[in-house]
């Protein structure tokens, strides 16, 4: 990849450059996505005029298994999941994405078909970006390309992680393998509560390490009787952080 930034294609000025109201936030929107943090506002207004947006009702389909590759695509807002469908049809939960997360990577640098669905958890807006733009940004923008590399890293770890989770034969401890490796703000402190934003529900949970709802809501129930967790609104906070260790590694 090239060292050197090259720039976008020229833009014409507009009479009136000053954004709507709606074109601010959006922009700020823009701003609050990880991968292209590092533009410039000229860059940054050159690409959001290829972003074509669009709302998500939820358990709309924002991705289907099996399309084409065609572009890069951002969640602004709302929450959604990747998931997988089993040659039985059971769907799968892969992960969730939060806003700023960006998808649709993996097929558009390949030139490839989707390998999983992404379903919207709730409602959503999401911005597409031609694959033409998005592979300019990947081949000549050295902040975006350094970001989709920690980003692919990052997905090769987490991948590992959770194949791992998978493995284990004792559910309860899926459970609580599984809340470790959601937690946003690992700490460093010993003892400080750490926090499970946007807790998917009981349901997807089971959907994602593959077991059922009525297993997961015990364990969350006796995790929290015992002190070591406290459901706040959409999160979880893990009050005691070494204690859900413990049970990790059963001792």
């Amino acid at each position: 990849m090239n060292a050197t930034a090259k720039p976008l294609p020229a833009r014409r000025p507009a009479e009136n450059d000053t954004p709507a109201p709606e074109e601010r936030q959006i922009q700020i929107h823009l701003r609050k996505i990880p991968l292209l943090a590092g533009l410039s506002d000229e860059e940054l207004i050159r690409v959001k005029q290829d972003l074509r947006f669009r709302h998500y009702k939820k358990r709309e389909i924002v991705l289907q298994k099996g399309g084409h590759g065609d572009g890069l695509l951002f969640l602004l807002s709302g929450q959604l999941q990747v998931i997988d469908v089993t040659e039985d049809g059971r769907s799968i939960g892969l992960r969730m994405l939060a806003p700023g997360d960006f998808f649709g990577e993996i097929a558009l640098i390949n030139n490839s078909t989707r390998s999983a669905s992404v379903v919207a958890m709730s409602d959503v807006l999401v911005a597409f970006l031609p694959a033409a733009t998005a592979m300019h940004l990947f081949s000549h923008s050295p902040s975006v390309a350094n970001q989709m590399l920690k980003h692919l890293a990052q997905k090769i770890q987490r991948d590992s992680e959770f194949r791992s989770l998978l493995s284990i034969n004792n559910t309860a401890k899926r459970i609580y393998t599984y809340l470790v490796l959601m937690q946003k703000n690992k700490q460093d402190e010993p003892g400080v509560p750490a926090v499970v934003e946007n807790l998917p529900t009981h349901q997807d949970i089971a959907n994602m390490i593959n077991t059922s709802r009525e297993t997961v809501t015990r364990a969350l129930t006796a995790l929290a009787q015992q002190g070591i967790v406290q459901k706040d609104a959409h999160r979880l906070i893990i009050v005691k952080p070494e204690a859900l260790q413990k049970l990790v590694q059963g001792s």
